[in-house]
């Protein structure tokens, strides 16, 4: 479809994104994850087709939601009894016009075509409100690293890596860590990496350990920015963190060091969760606790409550928005907060529902809180700090420099500042006031069609 006028009215606009939507729909029919990110985005950037019609002339949405490549291949390995096993691996190159492609691997039996190309094109998007030189990709395995030993996960990601090195480079993609994948496997993978190579390419993965090209504050920071990103919503507010309640799912990378930050702004963090249930506890989480479970020994979040006697664990993680709290931060997986969860929570009192996963919140769910008046952040621009910093990895590794933990910090804190204000003012611009999935939609929306349309039809 085609409408090449000088303006455009809501009806034909609407008329071009139903007929985009449609095709994406037709071509992969059963990439629902995938299905609910485009229609997010298109619903989002409507006013930006009226207002500028030369977007609609250049085509972007159905270039946009194409990838630019998408590799599946084999990964065979050997476990711990010398059993042949095989998993599926993904790359997914979405889209590179502001960049190299950026985004981490997931390692988690859910993980499917739709599952990385959800999070390959929200990662477009993430990365252009960095303000960073990057592009969005994104990767992963059906491999489940649970339960493993360190001699079958060293194994898994070297088969890995001797396929995915094959489409990466420190100026083609950088991948990075996600679920299932942290500094032990980054550190795997690299290894395979530079054999592979005979190389030492320190750009080719961020994420990495300190001693070979890592980041100070790149473990913390997808965290430390999603509070850093509730804070600029309190700050318009007039409201502060301190004394307030907050509820975050998850206990993982994300969630851990939300809490941190958050407790160290004076919140009061009362529950987080892992995949078999959640822990209440009304004193306040023991962080240490936490840490010691989730990032020393690998033990499920359960056993917290036989440490802590005033802490309640609950089987069934969904349960966690059940807590009254003031400021909620999905922090664990893709469409944890669903309608009935979103109704609980706003019947409850939430104040703020701040994203730090991806796509955490289902479509109805993120309707009842924009007509309930709670101020919700989405994850696109919640979460951006990880990569943020991943970024900030690249340029210390092309340098040959290394920045002090202040210094990565004060970037972050001023990146997630900008991020809240270049959504707050794309919401106004395109007057959707106090919205900001549609003003980070916009923000990041803008800035790579107009560099699609700078650099012609490729």
């Amino acid at each position: 479809m085609s409408l090449l006028t000088e303006t455009n009215t809501s009806v034909e606009v609407q008329n071009y994104i139903d007929s985009v939507f449609n095709k994406v729909k037709e071509k992969d029919p059963n990439q629902e994850e995938f299905h609910q990110a485009v229609y997010v985005i298109f619903k989002s950037i409507k006013p930006v087709l009226v207002k500028n019609p030369h977007y609609i002339h250049h085509n972007i949405l159905e270039r946009i939601v194409e990838p630019e490549r998408l590799i599946t291949f084999r990964v065979p390995w050997v476990d711990d009894q010398g059993n042949i096993q095989v998993n599926r691996g993904y790359r997914v190159q979405f889209n590179s016009a502001i960049g190299p492609y950026k985004g981490g691997l997931r390692f988690h039996p859910s993980v499917n075509t739709s599952i990385i190309k959800f999070l390959g094109f929200e990662q477009i998007f993430k990365n252009a409100l960095t303000g960073q030189p990057i592009g969005g990709g994104k990767g992963g395995a059906d491999f489940d690293p649970k339960g493993k030993s360190d001699g079958e996960i060293m194994r898994f990601c070297q088969s890995y890596m001797m396929e995915l090195a094959n489409h990466i480079g420190p100026d083609t993609d950088v991948p990075a860590g996600d679920i299932g994948v942290g500094a032990r496997e980054i550190g795997y993978m690299f290894g395979q990496y530079k054999k592979i190579k005979r190389s030492f390419e320190a750009g080719v993965l961020t994420g990495k350990g300190l001693l070979y090209g890592g980041s100070l504050a790149r473990k913390e920071a997808t965290g430390y920015g999603a509070i850093y990103f509730v804070k600029e919503m309190l700050n318009d507010q007039g409201q502060s963190i301190a004394g307030k309640n907050v509820v975050i799912s998850g206990s993982g990378n994300v969630s851990i060091y939300a809490i941190e930050k958050a407790m160290e702004l004076g919140a009061n963090v009362i529950a987080c969760s892992d995949s078999g249930g959640y822990i209440y506890d009304p004193d306040g989480i023991n962080l240490d606790t936490v840490k010691q479970l989730k990032e020393v020994q690998r033990r499920r979040i359960s056993e917290y409550a036989l440490i802590h006697p005033s802490a309640t664990y609950m089987e069934g993680s969904s349960g966690i928005w059940s807590i009254p709290c003031d400021i909620a931060l999905p922090c664990a997986t893709q469409n944890e907060l669903d309608g009935k969860a979103a109704k609980t929570l706003v019947e409850n009192g939430v104040k703020i529902v701040a994203e730090g996963a991806n796509m955490p919140s289902t479509a109805d769910a993120i309707a009842l809180f924009l007509e309930s008046n709670i101020l919700f952040g989405p994850a696109k621009a919640v979460n951006a700090g990880g990569v943020a910093v991943s970024a900030l990895e690249m340029g210390q590794n092309s340098s040959r420099m290394a920045w002090t933990f202040e210094e990565v910090d004060k970037k972050l804190q001023q990146i997630m500042k900008d991020i809240y204000q270049n959504s707050v003012q794309a919401a106004e611009a395109y007057h959707k006031p106090g919205n900001l999935i549609s003003g980070a939609s916009i923000a990041g929306f803008t800035k790579v069609a107009d560099a699609m349309i700078e650099q012609g039809v490729i």
